[in-house]
């Protein structure tokens, strides 16, 4: 069959365009009969080795990465040239990897739909603080919903959720899953990883624990902050720091950075063991990894948590949320607290600090769970589902 995909996210730097271009990416490379329409409002010269990839570029006023953000809007008539291009391709279904970037298609045409989680119909003020921007995703959100087939999601966790705060029903969700990128393994290379932390500003020799995605309000950074001040506080956990690493801006999302900063800088107990280190390369985030006793994950909420998964591929445990997906995906590599009380955040960080042993099992098991989540699983899922679309 001939399968249309909607690629504009393709260059986002969020959880969902690497999701994207993993996904789609491990989907091209499995032996199938199936042609595959890539509908881009970019140049896309990454795919062009595989004969079963067709790119259809549509001119644009601006990118989607840049327009369908929290504080702007996609123009109309940029997404009817998309529908129009859709409209004139022969395809028998579109798939959309993120409802991010979802426009219209033609009626008659079964679609799939991604949704990440329901994060913003969850906790929506920590998403779109303004009543406006909240509205304009709503609006689309349940437009999306109403014109797909189906609806694709990464985990049960935000399957549960996404019937709960959509109320979706739940036999119109299939769930994929997804991994992270083969590259990431442990390192043990001393030289790598003093280099990636002179490149990320970290003390050379120090312990540290790894933060890696956005700054946003709902993955409750302040909280980790505090916990971290508290943990400090007890004098139980030496010369630990605390690295912050991602986008400050939050790639047109809302992100807490200055907040955050005004926070750390303000406090003699923080200043000098909190890191904003900014964007890495995925090479020096691997290699960060391997040299943390931990990765911190305090959301309150995850539809899946791309980070987790490549923390544990680099043999890092994960202080973990015991929020939305997280449970599901870390299962016995992490150590769990309550992302709401700062006191069981910082009883954590002491605990992994002080225990060895319990720090050696995690990272045994997360190296060993990291291998249950492949790209490969993930695309043979979605390319299930969208057959089973077809065909129903």
């Amino acid at each position: 069959m001939n399968i249309g995909i909607d690629a504009t996210c393709w260059w986002n730097n969020r959880g969902f365009g690497r999701f994207t271009r993993e996904l789609l990416t491990a989907l091209f490379q499995l032996e199938t009969n199936h042609h595959f329409y890539l509908f881009v409002d970019q140049s896309l010269h990454e795919l062009a080795d595989f004969s079963n990839v067709s790119v259809v570029q549509v001119a644009s006023s601006r990118p989607t990465t840049e327009a369908a953000v929290a504080d702007s809007s996609r123009s109309v008539f940029d997404m009817h040239k998309l529908y129009k291009a859709v409209a004139d391709t022969p395809l028998d279904i579109m798939f959309f990897p993120a409802v991010y970037s979802w426009y219209p298609v033609p009626r008659g045409l079964p679609s799939m739909v991604t949704v990440h989680d329901a994060i913003a119909e969850h906790y929506p003020k920590l998403i779109f603080p303004k009543w406006k921007n909240r509205l304009f995703w709503t609006l689309k959100v349940k437009l999306a919903l109403w014109r797909s087939s189906r609806i694709l999601t990464v985990s049960q966790a935000a399957k549960a959720e996404i019937i709960e705060y959509m109320k979706v029903s739940g036999g119109s969700i299939d769930v994929a899953g997804a991994a992270s990128n083969p590259n990431f393994k442990q390192t043990r290379d001393r030289a790598l990883m003093l280099a990636a932390r002179q490149r990320a500003q970290l003390p050379a020799d120090a312990p540290i624990i790894v933060y890696v995605g956005g700054l946003a309000p709902h993955k409750n950074l302040h909280g980790l902050i505090d916990g971290f001040e508290k943990a400090i506080q007890s004098g139980r956990i030496g010369e630990l720091h605390l690295a912050l690493i991602g986008d400050f801006k939050g790639g047109g999302f809302l992100s807490n950075y200055d907040s955050l900063n005004e926070k750390v800088m303000a406090s003699p107990t923080l200043c000098n063991r909190v890191h904003f280190s900014g964007y890495v390369s995925d090479e020096d985030l691997m290699a960060l990894y391997s040299s943390a006793i931990a990765a911190a994950m305090p959301s309150f909420s995850e539809g899946f948590g791309l980070p987790a998964i490549e923390a544990m591929a680099c043999s890092a445990p994960v202080l973990s949320s015991d929020r939305g997906s997280l449970p599901e995906v870390v299962g016995d590599a992490g150590l769990y607290f309550d992302p709401f009380d700062t006191q069981d955040i910082c009883k954590a960080i002491i605990e992994i600090v002080e225990n060895a042993a319990l720090r050696a099992r995690l990272s045994a098991n997360a190296v060993a769970r990291s291998r249950a989540f492949t790209w490969e699983r993930a695309a043979r899922l979605t390319l299930r589902h969208l057959e089973n679309l077809h065909g129903s």
